[in-house]
């Protein structure tokens, strides 16, 4: 995590997947997540791509991370989710889906995953983003001591040395909500390949 005026690793990391995935993507073919009483989003399937395997969520497809274990989702406003496996303990990945046009302002969703964490003194939370196969993608990066939720999923106390990924996916059928909650040391080391998910979605 780095002081204001200072570049991040993971908008940094997010950057070069991008350039380095430019190639490839041109190949690929209303309730708030953190409020309750909207209703069950559909199911996502595991399908095949090539050798490695891909989601399929209402609407788009992306690529699973290897090594990321995709289960049924623990809760039903939960699309989907995995289990990540790193040196600080796992930690889990958590997407959203609330319809075509649901799922409130990106800020607001933004703004509501950092208020799930308590800073690290001296730090910020940090944006940043791009443009792939016509969707536009938000992520933000934060850590801090990760708090318990009140709509259940977080940690039962609070969770010093965490580290909060999100990204929202705005574009045709859209939008949906990644987010990658865990150990630091964990999460830092999924950056790269929650970005080259990101990168890899599709029609």
């Amino acid at each position: 995590m780095r002081r204001k005026g200072r570049h991040v690793n993971f908008i940094r990391i997010i950057g070069l997947v991008v350039i380095l995935g430019a190639g490839i993507a041109c190949a690929a073919e209303k309730q708030s997540p953190g409020a309750g009483g909207s209703p069950s989003p559909p199911a996502a399937s595991v399908v095949e791509s090539g050798s490695a395997g891909a989601l399929a969520l209402p609407g788009a497809t992306i690529d699973q991370p290897d090594g990321w274990t995709f289960r049924q989702p623990s809760s039903s406003m939960r699309l989907a989710e995995a289990e990540i496996p790193g040196p600080g303990g796992p930690a889990l990945l958590t997407v959203f889906f609330f319809g075509a046009g649901g799922g409130g302002g990106v800020d607001a969703n933004l703004d509501r995953w950092v208020g799930q964490i308590e800073l690290d003194p001296g730090a910020t939370a940090e944006r940043g983003g791009f443009e792939v196969n016509g969707y536009s993608v938000l992520v933000i990066e934060a850590v801090g001591t990760l708090l318990p939720s009140r709509m259940g999923g977080g940690p039962s106390e609070p969770a010093p040395g965490s580290k909060l990924l999100g990204a929202v996916v705005e574009g045709p059928g859209g939008p949906w909500f990644f987010k990658v909650t865990g150990p630091k040391d964990t999460v830092s080391a999924a950056e790269p390949a929650f970005g080259q998910m990101l990168q890899s979605i599709r029609p």
